[in-house]
């Protein structure tokens, strides 16, 4: 991405006071109807937006310096009401501000938004984490529900959802507010709980959002997925109604909830979900390994499929395997339950063939590997006590427990310029089929960087994580997958306006041409293989089948049912276009 980090973290250390006109401001009196009404009623929690770069490109760029530096901040990007995590996609959408928010505390709040917009027929957009590829998030003219002030964490001991049958056996469990991000949910229930629950791999990704889209963590091959261990949920529906959903009450809204899409079928307002015991340690090896030649390369993707299919492929392993132009192999993969010295000898095999091929391969500084007590693994204080592996939000007075993984830097205020996946069957891990999806994966990385995220696909996993992610609405193939591939391009943050901020259309068509080179071999190996809903392509076609296969006749169903209207509307949402 060409980020310096320290000129960034430098950049955002100073922004804070240049900033502070960006935020989101009370509203101020409006005394005509309806929108007096909804401000009467909610006070201070209906704000008028005023976005940063927005007022920055009205200025002529003025601050825009600062400003481009604090966007790679997620806690910057998650605190303000008009922007958002992914800054938009090339000939797709850009990032525009509502123009007012409901900064909701609860249900009622919510409530009241959703009241407000279906009779005044306003458009209504929802926004947790904000980060939405395809910028469902934010919508100029709209009213944004704005959940982040619903962070609450609550942990159970036994747990019965509602109106469940008396013969219901209690659980652990733990209840969290729909605007909580994944990194303070970690925290609460890993670090000072003692319990293991399932969200993403990114600390700041909104809890909502994970689990509408499905949701998958490192740990997904044993856990399962966010929707698969969803147990209740608080929900607003477009007819205005708090309704609590589970398998015995609100059947299909509670189906619709579990891996539909998000802010589809109403507006989370509360999640429970199941927690397990936290394993004993969770660790990583990453290792980047570069092949000499053409031959050699195509010697080591083969090697590197057998051995994931003899070694990793079970539910101690997840994360991803990448492979790119240059004949360069990277792992970094998570593990659970193992100690360092274990994780070490699962990967021997493989570090044994490199070094009996020192003229083919080099694995310059060898493997990593790190095995912390699952107690610590999301600790903000032992992240930090790690060099290089979180970086910690630098504006001024911000709490000690906001840091978020270095490595999800490029990521933050990113400009997409091409996103693919397609689910990977677990046949092509067969020795029959191996050598087929080698072959795919020389010919794609002579394109573009591909990877294999083994954890997103629950081939390979626990028997009860796959039978939990059967029940939800995802599309089915992804229990049968052994890893989502992902094929993607992006570019640092800009804005149209700007000067020298705008963004690199140019450079964004050109990366896309190249990410759809590379997708040509796979789509070919696995034709009609489906995507991940929350990671695919904001131009595909078939996404109905492509997202949720047989299921989607049954969503369109609880669709046409809990928002006849079509209140909740966006770009690839059920019932949509």
């Amino acid at each position: 991405m060409g980020f310096d980090r320290r000129d960034v973290l430098h950049g955002l250390a100073a922004s804070s006071a240049v900033l502070r006109a960006g935020a989101a401001r009370a509203l101020p009196a409006l005394p005509k109807a309806p929108w007096g009404r909804l401000a009467a009623k909610l006070g201070a929690r209906l704000i008028r937006i005023r976005s940063p770069l927005a007022e920055c490109a009205a200025a002529g760029g003025a601050g825009a310096d600062a400003l481009f530096a604090a966007l790679k901040n997620p806690y910057f990007l998650g605190d303000q009401a008009g922007l958002t995590q992914t800054l938009g996609w090339t000939d797709a959408w850009t990032s525009r501000a509502s123009d007012y928010a409901v900064a909701a505390r609860d249900a009622q709040d919510v409530a009241d938004a959703v009241n407000f917009a279906r009779v005044n027929r306003v458009r209504l957009v929802v926004k947790g984490g904000g980060h939405s590829y395809f910028g469902n998030s934010n919508a100029e003219g709209s009213l944004l529900i704005w959940t982040r002030p619903m962070e609450r964490v609550e942990l159970h001991d036994d747990f019965v959802p509602h109106a469940a049958p008396p013969s219901t056996m209690p659980q652990a469990a733990v209840s969290v507010g729909a605007g909580a991000i994944w990194g303070r949910v970690y925290d609460a229930v890993a670090t000072r709980g003692g319990r293991y629950v399932q969200g993403g791999g990114c600390l700041t990704v909104g809890v909502a959002g994970l689990v509408t889209g499905g949701g998958f963590g490192s740990l997904s091959k044993a856990h399962g997925t966010g929707a698969g261990n969803l147990l209740e949920a608080e929900v607003v529906t477009a007819d205005g109604r708090v309704r609590i959903a589970n398998r015995w009450n609100d059947p299909e809204l509670f189906f619709a909830l579990r891996g539909g899409g998000g802010a589809t079928f109403g507006v989370i307002t509360r999640l429970t979900l199941r927690t397990d015991p936290l394993p004993t340690t969770i660790g990583a090896v990453i290792l980047s390994v570069r092949a000499k030649s053409g031959d050699a390369w195509r010697r080591l993707v083969s090697r590197v499929l057998e051995f994931y299919a003899e070694a990793l492929f079970n539910p101690t392993w997840g994360e991803q395997l990448r492979f790119s132009p240059g004949h360069r192999f990277d792992a970094t993969m998570v593990f659970e339950g193992l100690t360092e010295k274990q994780a070490r000898a699962a990967w021997q095999p493989f570090l044994g063939w490199l070094v009996d091929h020192p003229a083919d391969f080099d694995a310059g500084g060898g493997v990593q590997v790190l095995a912390a007590p699952g107690r610590s693994f999301w600790d903000p204080a032992f992240l930090a006590s790690l060099p290089g592996i979180v970086i910690h939000d630098p504006r001024p007075g911000a709490p000690a427990e906001n840091v978020f993984w270095a490595s999800n830097l490029g990521e933050t205020g990113q400009v997409l310029h091409a996103y693919q996946s397609a689910w990977l069957p677990a046949a092509l891990l067969t020795s029959g089929r191996r050598e087929d999806l080698a072959d795919a994966l020389v010919a794609a990385s002579a394109e573009w960087s591909i990877a294999l995220h083994t954890n997103k696909g629950l081939a390979g996993g626990a028997p009860d994580a796959i039978a939990r992610m059967r029940e939800t609405a995802m599309n089915p193939i992804a229990a049968d997958a052994f890893a989502l591939l992902i094929c993607a391009a992006e570019g640092p943050p800009a804005w149209p306006g700007i000067p020298g901020h705008e963004p690199d259309l140019a450079k964004g068509r050109s990366d896309a041409a190249g990410v759809a080179r590379a997708m040509a071999p796979i789509r070919a190996l696995v034709p009609n293989a489906g995507c991940y809903v929350s990671e695919s392509d904001y131009f595909a076609k078939d996404w109905q089948r492509a997202y949720w296969g047989s299921n989607y006749p049954r969503l369109l169903a609880a669709k046409r049912r809990y928002d006849p209207s079509g209140l909740f509307s966006g770009h690839h949402l059920v019932g949509g276009r």
